[in-house]
């Protein structure tokens, strides 16, 4: 039985391989977007109707247009390198709602949110842009559906620990498992860290491909940082990594951003 766990997560690890476009990072997926779009679509539908939808017109139009500007790109890169099935599958949609958090989110197949609270510190259209890439970038590199596919693994995970461990006595298999338990959310924190970062240079990549200034991206993790104060978990216990750290590494690929528009013949201010 334990032979055949291994066998199970090794095939899956070898046949579900993939690399995430532009960045070169290698993922694990064995979601499908006919699996998960149905459920993401469904899921925004309800959401909308249960939240309040901006009645600003001018923000909810800079949303809109910043929005589609950016998934234009998107879409005009993916169907540039031979990813017209995937471009096929997304719906875009932007909406802003009237909520005071300071938050955005990007659903798989593009089903994005802005809250109000968060336009303050986006601060400009620019600034929008930089968010909206971000939470586009997301729905480029299927995070929603690789976090789905290490949820599985966690799974599996815990199944090969029960069976490599049943021989050991109670004390050894709840030492074991509690190691598991542990390692394993340090890990998917960490991995959610990995996936940030990410987003981040993807986002850069495509607010740059839709014409908008990657510099903002930048002084938008500057205001987030002032208004947080200081105020966040150490690191290494976040989702996301700290303000300080995006700033730096964002910084740093500036450079790499503007080259990689250029190389997907896009005209670079």
């Amino acid at each position: 039985m334990k032979r055949i766990v291994v066998l199970v997560i090794v095939s899956l690890m070898i046949f579900s391989c993939s690399t995430v476009p532009i960045t070169g990072r290698k993922r694990i997926n064995i979601v499908s977007d006919a699996e998960i779009l149905p459920s993401s679509f469904a899921q925004y539908e309800g959401f909308l109707k249960e939240n309040k939808i901006s009645t600003n017109a001018k923000s909810s139009a800079q949303i809109k247009n910043v929005g589609l500007r950016i998934s234009k790109a998107v879409d005009r890169f993916m169907r540039a390198n031979k990813m017209v099935k995937e471009a096929d599958a997304y719906r875009w949609e932007f909406n802003l709602i009237d909520d005071a958090t300071v938050n955005a989110w990007c659903l798989p197949g593009g089903k994005v949110v802005f809250y109000t609270g968060i336009l303050p510190i986006c601060a400009n259209e620019d600034g929008v842009a930089a968010v909206m890439g971000h939470e586009v970038a997301h729905a480029f590199a299927k995070h929603g559906q690789e976090r789905m596919t290490s949820s599985y693994g966690q799974q599996l995970g815990g199944v090969a620990v029960a069976i490599g461990t049943s021989g050991q006595t109670q004390e050894s298999q709840m030492l074991w498992n509690t190691i598991y338990g542990v390692g394993s959310q340090v890990g998917m924190l960490a991995y959610s860290r990995t996936h940030e970062t990410e987003a981040d240079k993807l986002g850069m990549v495509f607010m740059i491909m839709a014409g908008y200034n990657p510099e903002e991206a930048i002084q938008v993790w500057v205001r987030m940082s002032q208004k947080a104060g200081g105020n966040a978990p150490p690191e290494f216990l976040s989702t996301h990594p700290s303000n300080e750290t995006r700033i730096s590494t964002l910084k740093a690929y500036l450079p790499t951003a503007m080259a990689m528009a250029k190389k997907y013949n896009v005209d670079v201010k």
